[in-house]
C-alpha cells in the first residue's frame, strides 16, 4: 500500500480545520518554548527569548482577529485557551526577568536606609526602636502584587 492509501480521507473541511488547529499548536509550542516553558528539542536547554516568544503571540492575536466568526467552536476554543495560557506565561516570564533587576535593588536602597534612619535617632537614644526596620520593608516587598 502507499501512503495515500493509508491516510485517513475526510471532507475538506475536516483536513482545513486539522491544519488549522496543528498550526495553532506549532505556534503555540513555539512560544512556550521561547517562554522556557518546553526544552528545546534539539538541545535540550531551556531558552528564554522574550521578544521571539512575543512574536509568536502576536502571530497567534492576528489569528484571532483575522477568523473571528470564521472558525466552529472547537478551533476558536483552543485559540483562545492557547492565547490566554501563553499571556499568562509571558507575564510571568517577564516578572522573573524583572526580579533581578529588584534583587540588586535592596543594596542601593540599604544606602538610602541611613539617611531614612538618621530622622528617628533622637528616639533611637531614648530607647525606642524605630517603628520602620530594613526587615519589615524587605518582608512588604515580598508580599506586593504588580498587575
Amino acid at each position: 500500500m502507499n501512503d495515500v492509501e493509508q491516510q485517513p480521507q475526510g471532507s475538506a473541511e475536516e483536513m482545513t480545520s486539522a491544519l488549522f488547529i496543528n498550526m495553532v499548536i506549532q505556534q503555540t509550542n513555539m512560544a512556550l518554548m521561547f517562554l522556557g516553558q518546553v526544552p528545546h528539542p534539539e538541545t535540550g536547554e531551556r531558552v528564554r527569548d522574550l521578544n521571539a516568544a512575543r512574536m509568536f503571540i502576536d502571530q497567534l492575536e492576528m489569528l484571532e482577529s483575522k477568523t473571528k466568526g470564521n472558525l466552529d467552536k472547537r478551533e476558536q476554543g483552543l485559540l483562545k485557551q492557547s492565547l490566554t495560557a501563553l499571556r499568562m506565561a509571558f507575564v510571568e516570564a517577564a516578572n522573573q526577568e524583572s526580579a533581578p533587576a529588584a534583587k540588586k535593588e535592596p543594596a542601593g536602597s540599604a544606602a538610602a536606609a541611613p539617611s531614612g534612619a538618621a530622622a528617628p535617632e533622637g528616639a533611637t537614644s531614648a530607647g525606642v526602636e524605630p517603628a520602620g526596620t530594613t526587615e519589615d520593608a524587605e518582608s512588604r516587598k515580598k508580599f506586593s502584587k504588580k498587575y
